[in-house]
């Protein structure tokens, strides 16, 4: 009887983890009145530091407005392309916005909101580079963060292709803008940003790799935060809030977005 006992104990344990794995994110933040959500720092205009070493873009002003729909308290954590799904896999962020591309494989990992901004990824240069396609890259040296969505469509798309792989999207675009790399992988908003920081530095797309808009991302099975930020995104685009913020950081207005 002692061990039907302690079975049963074991189980109930085991069954009172799994419902505690799965707690519901949304209830949990407005419970402990914070919400955390990773901001990348290293990719204006989404999000960079201005002179006073303070967090400034798209995704930061759009992690205010998420904290504020929500009534708590926001704290921002900085992250990079390469840690954003371990960040929302260890629970070390409740949300990511983080001009993030959706793909079938992240797909199996996190879950998506719908777009709330409308980017496409590309492949940059100098004017006299010969490449408009996979297929004519060559032996150029290309610099892409690892773990973004350019770094793994331009892998898939050119798999002998010559990619410096670097840790964030900062160190991309120095080893480009520096001539450690020919070519650089990145978002279209971002070549934009990064062409009027360096007038001097020639940045001609040479060829799109794909569209890719941007979404925020949670951990599997939040399907309630999901829902609350899709209801978000949709008020925030019905009341022009985010037209202001495509037109203050993007300089172009909100164009219609696709749907999930």
């Amino acid at each position: 009887m002692r061990k039907l006992f302690a079975g049963l104990a074991a189980m109930a344990i085991a069954a009172f983890g799994a419902v505690e794995a799965k707690a519901d994110k949304l209830q949990d933040i407005l419970s402990k009145g914070v919400v955390r959500i990773g901001v990348p720092l290293d990719a204006p205009p989404f999000g960079s530091q201005d002179a006073n070493r303070k967090a400034v873009g798209f995704d930061i002003e759009l992690a205010e407005m998420v904290a504020k729909g929500l009534g708590v308290k926001l704290e921002m954590q900085q992250i990079t392309g390469a840690n954003r799904i371990p960040f929302l896999l260890t629970d070390k962020v409740d949300i990511v916005i983080s001009v993030m591309g959706l793909s079938p494989e992240r797909a199996r990992q996190i879950m998506f909101t719908a777009p709330y901004a409308n980017t496409f990824l590309a492949v940059y240069g100098a004017k006299s580079a010969a490449v408009s396609s996979p297929e004519t890259l060559g032996s150029a040296r290309i610099a892409a963060a690892k773990g973004t969505t350019q770094e793994l469509a331009i892998t898939e798309a050119a798999p002998k292709a010559n990619v410096m792989r670097t840790e964030d999207d900062a160190t991309a675009a120095a080893a480009y803008i520096t001539g450690q790399a020919d070519l650089l992988a990145t978002n279209s908003i971002v070549a934009q940003a990064l062409a009027k920081q360096n007038p001097n530095k020639e940045f001609e797309r040479k060829f799109v790799i794909r569209r890719s808009p941007a979404h925020m991302g949670v951990q599997m099975d939040q399907h309630n935060l999901v829902r609350w930020l899709d209801s978000f995104i949709f008020y925030a685009s019905m009341n022009g809030e985010l037209d202001r913020l495509h037109k203050k950081y993007l300089d172009m207005p909100m164009d219609p977005l696709p749907t999930l």
